[in-house]
């Protein structure tokens, strides 16, 4: 004859094994991944030099269908604005983009005092973003400078770091697969 001890002692550990159980299937249980994630508004983001081997990648622009659906309206007033108060001659200020990032690769890449470094430049709205490791705080300047030379270009964001160091860079890195 069990005890009322002894039933409370089974009840226990059934209690302690079906949460061991639980908790060993939610291990093997897939987790969910993130939504995908694309460049839905065809950002021009590129390498343009590639000495540091440690530099780490950015991840680009990379956008999910609801961040699209958010940002589809203030792209489109952005781009348009730029037509309507007479600063561009297109009608929109995204569709220079396409033309200035190679423009850019092209002139810090002839320039001859970037070949150290590893860069990539994204082009959104006439405005370039400068991402990835240099050698010098100095340079990191001279670049920008020089990159504010070339025609079409509204503002450089300068999001260079000196050093490969992954702690000190100020941008999104891609994960490991992208690499």
């Amino acid at each position: 004859m069990r005890t009322r001890r002894h039933l409370q002692a089974q009840a226990g550990a059934a209690a302690l094994a079906g949460l061991l159980f639980t908790l060993g299937a939610g291990a093997q249980t897939p987790v969910p991944e993130a939504p995908a994630r694309s460049n839905a508004f065809n950002d021009p983001f590129v390498q343009v030099t590639d000495a540091l081997p440690g530099c780490p990648v950015p991840e680009g622009p990379l956008y999910t269908a609801q961040e699209v659906r958010v940002l589809e309206h203030e792209r489109t007033q952005h781009g348009t604005s730029c037509h309507f108060s007479g600063r561009c001659r297109l009608a929109n200020s995204y569709l220079y983009d396409a033309e200035i990032v190679p423009r850019v690769r092209l002139y810090l890449q002839r320039d001859g005092r970037f070949g150290d470094t590893s860069v990539w430049v994204l082009g959104q709205r006439r405005i370039v973003t400068l991402l990835g490791c240099v050698q010098s705080a100095a340079q990191a300047e001279a670049m920008e400078q020089a990159v504010r030379l070339v025609d079409d270009v509204m503002g450089v964001v300068n999001l260079l770091s000196v050093g490969t160091a992954r702690e000190a860079v100020r941008y999104r890195v891609a994960p490991p697969q992208w690499r």
